[in-house]
Order: structure tokens, then C-alpha cells, then sequence
């Protein structure tokens, strides 16, 4: 039985895993979630949640070179995405002004906080890699955001793993949390932007 939840486990963390590399890409993949259900499913393996959390902020630093180089190198794919997208591209040009007109530190800062805003890691490494700058620069602070997420997101479900009794309404607590988090991040950059242009 003990091997069977192994396996089951193992599916599971190499599932988040992969989903955290490929959400740079495909922002509507549920990374987060499937972080937190591995974390419930290991959570009781002594050193398992280090491990995953290690392995989430790997995959997100891959990820984000994976869209950084696609991008420097002009791929069809994402052309036609910000074609389509006017709304897409306009962010990625406000993002690209606000890296080149704040300093190094408010920039270093806002790499980090687009990790939790939903979509804002996608148009940040767009942005970075449309931009003539070398991306090089923005590589330590993109290791930086991704291990500053993957213990944010590994933690919260741990603690609630401990918190509650049942593995579901874990779930849901550490979903909903993370929901609640994001939202209230996005608010703020938006209310931010909207002074500034103001």
C-alpha cells in the first residue's frame, strides 16, 4: 500500500513540476494547484517538501529561459500570439519601459512580484526577451522570483496540510489563499500604474 501511494505521490510531483515549467508558456495551466495537491500528497515524507520546492523553483527558472529564448529569437508562435492579443502586447511594452526607466532594485523587485501576479511571469519574460537589453542581467533576479515563489507555494500548502484534517479542504484553503494572494497583488501593480500614469 505504502508502494502504491510512492508512485501515486511521484506522478504527482513530477506532474507540478512540468506544469510549473510549461505555465511561462501556457499561463492558464493550474501550476499553483498542482504544487499544493503534491505538497498534501508528500507532505508526510520527511524532507519531501524541500525537495519539491527545489525541484518547483528549478522548473520556473527553466521555464523562464525556455520563453526568454523564444522570444530573443523571434518564434512565429509568440508573434502571432501578441498579433492577436493587442491587450498582451501593450503590457509587455509597459513592462519593458518601466525595466529600463526604474533602478536596478525597483526593477530587481518587480521580476519577483510578477510571480504572483496571474499572467505577470509570461509577460515580464516577453518583455525581457523583446527587449534590445541583454536578458543576461534579469537571470539572477528570475532565480530569485522562482525560489521566492516555489517556498511561498510549498509552504502554504504545508501549513495548511498540518492545519487541517482532511486533505480537501486543505486543498481548498491553500487554493483559495493563493487565489486571495495573487488578486490582492494584482490590485496593488494595477492601482500602482494607474497613479503613476495619473
Amino acid at each position: 500500500m505504502n508502494f502504491v501511494a510512492a508512485i501515486g505521490s511521484s506522478w504527482i510531483c513530477a506532474l507540478a513540476i512540468v506544469a510549473v515549467l510549461g505555465d511561462a508558456l501556457l499561463p492558464f495551466i493550474p501550476s499553483g494547484t498542482l504544487v499544493i495537491l503534491a505538497v498534501l500528497k508528500t507532505a508526510q515524507v520527511n524532507g519531501a517538501p524541500l525537495m519539491l520546492g527545489l525541484g518547483v523553483a528549478v522548473a520556473s527558472f527553466l521555464g523562464d529561459l525556455l520563453l526568454l529564448q523564444l522570444a530573443r529569437r523571434g518564434a512565429p508562435v509568440l508573434h502571432r500570439r501578441l498579433a492577436r492579443r493587442p491587450q498582451l502586447a501593450a503590457s509587455v511594452t509597459r513592462v519593458q519601459q518601466a525595466l529600463v526607466e526604474r533602478p536596478h532594485g525597483a526593477a530587481a523587485a518587480m521580476v519577483v512580484i510578477a510571480r504572483f501576479v496571474p499572467a505577470g511571469r509570461t509577460v515580464l519574460d516577453l518583455a525581457i526577451g523583446h527587449s534590445p537589453a541583454h536578458p543576461h542581467r534579469f537571470l539572477h533576479w528570475s532565480a530569485l522570483a522562482a525560489l521566492v515563489w516555489a517556498a511561498y507555494i510549498v509552504t502554504l500548502g504545508w501549513l495548511n496540510s498540518h492545519w487541517f484534517n482532511t486533505a480537501w479542504l486543505s486543498l481548498a484553503v491553500s487554493c483559495a489563499a493563493a487565489t486571495a494572494i495573487s488578486t490582492a497583488v494584482a490590485r496593488v501593480v494595477r492601482r500602482t500604474r494607474r497613479l503613476a500614469t495619473a
